[in-house]
């Protein structure tokens, strides 16, 4: 099996968490690098990792093809542009960049230098994002005519972390944050919309960055994609409400990857890792061919994060499809700055 060797930009949460469990429980990767400022925490899990004290320090002698920037979304851009520069290529957690410029200046360097920028769009294979594709392609909701997708938490302290929270650090906020997974999904179900209306704003006052949200996505047909975000939401929501002409179809937001991963649980390659649900987790609530109403409780299949870095594999290797390209997210990143453009002018905005 040919081996891609990997490096990581850093050893934090996200590494600890959704990367480096995956690299190294893969067979296809080794990861070679990884950049720990001033500790060694890799080296229990990880001893055969080279540990640099810098991104450029890695990036100078490491032997490594593709590199991962899971740093603040503030050093997006330069890290991502020194790897490409370097020769490597790139996964990039979201959000992208700051802004579209950087983003599309990455694109570009990218496409030059025959190298490809994936963005770590890992909410693409969560068990509820599934299920709700999957209902929706069985055709028993009939046309679909409005939609909300929601993703709140309940988290009214500060977290202590300025890249995330200060209104002054552009790309701060749960637009930037929470934003780009559920753009990212509305796109993926409904294509690009044609204009939008929003409000963002900071509900723990205006010294912090955003922390909610409501974007209302005007499609073709006169369909609705509502997408929202609150900190203050002691009492969860239904995540995804989906009404079409025939019925309607409510689902949790019940994927546990996650949690699993921070408790320590090893994602097993080839097979389905984590635990099963104990309760259903939605509703569809329909008319069928008789016209006669069936409400059924449903049980979303397994969501498996493996599954993106195994298609960023097969890309490398046998050239299939790339999952979350530059080129698909920077769309994303236009309708995240046509939200905040709406709400500072309290105006409907064309895309």
């Amino acid at each position: 099996m040919q081996l891609v060797k990997v490096g990581l930009c850093a050893f934090g949460m996200s590494g600890k968490v959704f990367h480096a469990p995956f690299l190294k429980e893969h067979p296809g990767f080794f990861m070679s690098a990884v950049v720990e400022r001033s500790k060694e925490d890799s080296k229990e899990k990880y001893p055969d990792a080279t540990i640099y004290r810098s991104v450029e320090e890695m990036l100078e002698n490491a032997d490594i093809e593709l590199v991962v920037v899971n740093t603040p979304v503030q050093t997006h851009f330069e890290y991502t542009k020194m790897a490409l520069e370097a020769g490597k290529n790139v996964v990039v957690e979201k959000p992208f960049t700051v802004n579209v410029f950087e983003a599309e200046e990455l694109a570009r360097l990218a496409e030059e230098k025959g190298l490809f920028v994936s963005v770590y769009q890992n909410r693409r294979f969560d068990r509820d994002y599934l299920q709700v594709q999957k209902v929706m392609s069985e055709g028993k909701l009939g046309a679909i005519k409005e939609v909300e997708i929601r993703f709140d938490r309940f988290r009214t302290e500060p977290s202590g972390k300025a890249h995330k929270e200060n209104p002054e650090a552009t790309g701060s906020g749960s637009l930037h944050d929470l934003g780009s997974h559920l753009v990212d999904q509305a796109v993926q179900y409904f294509g690009y919309p044609e204009k939008l209306f929003a409000d963002v704003f900071s509900m723990k006052g205006k010294e912090f960055a955003n922390d909610y949200f409501e974007i209302l996505l005007y499609y073709k047909n006169d369909v609705r994609v509502r997408l929202k975000s609150s900190v203050f939401t002691k009492e969860a929501h239904y995540a995804y409400a989906v009404h079409g002409e025939k019925g309607s179809f409510l689902q949790e937001r019940s994927d546990n990857q996650e949690n699993e991963l921070v408790a320590g649980i090893i994602p097993t390659y080839g097979e389905d890792w984590t635990q099963p649900l104990k309760d259903d987790d939605g509703i569809l609530n329909y008319l069928n061919e008789n016209k006669e109403t069936e409400r059924v409780l449903t049980s979303s299949e397994p969501g498996n994060y493996m599954n993106y870095y195994q298609q960023i594999y097969e890309f490398i290797v046998f050239g299939y499809a790339l999952p979350s390209p530059a080129e698909e997210v920077i769309k994303n990143m236009k309708i995240i700055e046509s939200a905040m453009q709406s709400s500072k002018e309290g105006r409907v905005v064309e895309l």
